[in-house]
């Protein structure tokens, strides 16, 4: 993994779970938080993607847009976005380039099995797209309200 913090935010241009392209560039002016989750409908991902929903509208108050981002396809993401209602784009990395150019993607170990994959991780973008915080290894439960508040703290200063 690589720190990014402090540094220009890698810019991207991926599709959503309607086809729609959106790249970085897109939202110059905005706070981004750009989340990277594993999988698609699985138990934490699903949580994480609740919490960003049903936290959206105090995040957008903020002058912030919400993208997630895993490798699943755009098909895939259309699946999830409908089952939860989830407001916000959801982008498919099915090459997992944008992972990689974040340091959201590497070497993992589950049940004594090791692959690659995903990292839980998620950047706070400022308007001039460089990165302000890292979070990694994130905790679904809490995260949201973790952003929030930083996201205060920053528009504070």
């Amino acid at each position: 993994m690589h720190d990014l913090q402090g540094k220009q935010a890698p810019d991207f241009s991926l599709e959503d779970q309607d086809g729609k392209k959106h790249s970085l560039a897109d939202y110059k002016g905005k706070w981004v938080v750009l989340y990277f989750y594993p999988k698609d409908m699985t138990p934490g991902c699903t949580v994480e993607a609740c919490s960003f929903r049903d936290s959206e509208s105090r995040i957008t108050a903020k002058g912030a847009v919400v993208l997630g981002v895993s490798a699943d396809s755009v098909k895939s993401h259309d699946k999830f976005a409908k089952a939860f209602k989830l407001p916000f784009p959801i982008l498919s990395d099915e090459g997992n380039s944008i992972s990689r150019a974040y340091g959201a993607y590497g070497q993992k170990k589950f049940m004594g099995r090791n692959y690659e994959g995903i990292y839980r991780n998620t950047y706070l973008i400022n308007p001039e797209g460089e990165v302000a915080k890292v979070y990694e290894g994130v905790k679904v439960k809490v995260h949201v309200d973790e952003v929030l508040k930083d996201l205060e703290e920053f528009q504070a200063k």
